[in-house]
């Protein structure tokens, strides 16, 4: 196996959703007291040991998409098949959906442009299209930020069309291409800080109130980075719902509070509620910083298709020149 980044993104972040699976939904507290970890199997969802949720199948429906090409009609019509013919479901059977996206799909089997089919008001901002967004960085990486905000805003909108889903998953992978580009997490950091600011303060692509949303993220200090609070809040500041700054919120924290890939994703199952998809986002990037080698292997072993996802991985690559 030639492993590269597309390899640590996706099984980084399937594995970390496979941790969270059996665990869904259970509060902080039960964690304090019965800790997660290693892989389990049952649990909320009664899955085997090492089943991804949605989170990985709508990532692999466009990952798959993007092995041929960029078509938001393509990636719209592999939504409605995992959902309607089970593609991409660990074991051919879909057993968690998010009310959005579920919402989004059907409009599109109906005939609503997949552009056209996410949700657009405030209570439409889960975090359904944070979580399976990771793929489409190999395909923007080289392009200027203003198209990488255009097509990062098309793909969010096909489940999730209000601004504050469309800046979370902007701002995740402007993160991950700085990892992708060999900076430390912390440089990284720092960076998409700076190139966001900018960004959002010389386009009108959204309101201040909307901006200002996202301030913990995007202000203060880490460190000795001219970063911001994030990393210094306690574990009870982070919220772990299914809201999408949530998600981004603690999969931030997360990230700049471990050490290790197992960390990590341990340190983002842990924090409770939307383990799976927490997991996921979290997982996604510890992969890309630290490698498909500090995955355990024994975690690989038991997950859901894994030759599968490999064979995902090569043609992503090849297609992607990895």
């Amino acid at each position: 196996m030639k492993t590269n980044n597309i390899y640590s993104a996706l099984f980084g972040l399937s594995v970390g959703d496979a941790l969270g699976v059996p665990v869904e939904f259970k509060d902080r507290s039960y964690f304090k007291r019965f800790p997660v970890k290693d892989m389990m199997e049952y649990g909320v969802h009664h899955q085997p040991k090492g089943t991804w949720s949605d989170d990985s199948s709508l990532t692999f429906c466009l990952a798959e998409s993007l092995c041929k090409t960029y078509d938001i009609n393509d990636i719209g019509q592999k939504f409605v098949k995992w959902r309607n013919e089970e593609i991409w479901t660990p074991h051919g059977k879909v057993f968690d959906i998010g009310i959005s996206t579920n919402h989004a799909i059907h409009s599109i089997q109906k005939g609503i442009k997949p552009i056209l089919a996410g949700g657009t008001s405030e209570m439409d901002n889960g975090n359904g299209s944070l979580m399976r967004i990771l793929p489409l960085l190999f395909y923007i990486k080289d392009f200027n930020i203003e198209k990488r905000f255009d097509i990062i805003k098309d793909v969010s909108s096909i489940t999730h069309a209000h601004m504050r889903s469309v800046l979370a998953c902007f701002i995740y992978l402007e993160y991950g291409r700085n990892i992708l580009n060999g900076k430390d997490k912390w440089k990284a950091y720092t960076k998409m800080q700076a190139e966001v600011n900018i960004f959002l303060n010389t386009n009108a692509v959204c309101s201040q109130k909307e901006m200002n949303i996202f301030h913990k993220i995007l202000e203060n200090k880490i460190g000795d980075y001219d970063v911001q609070v994030l990393y210094n809040l306690k574990e009870s500041e982070i919220g772990s719902s299914g809201y999408v700054i949530d998600s981004l919120e603690a999969s931030f924290w997360c990230v700049l509070n471990s050490k290790s890939f197992k960390e990590t994703v341990l340190k983002a199952v842990n924090l409770g509620r939307d383990t799976d998809t927490t997991g996921a986002i979290a997982g996604g990037l510890a992969g890309l910083i630290y490698g498909f080698e500090a995955i355990p292997k024994d975690w690989i072993n038991v997950l859901s298709r894994k030759e599968d996802i490999s064979e995902l991985c090569d043609k992503f690559s090849k297609k992607y020149k990895y």
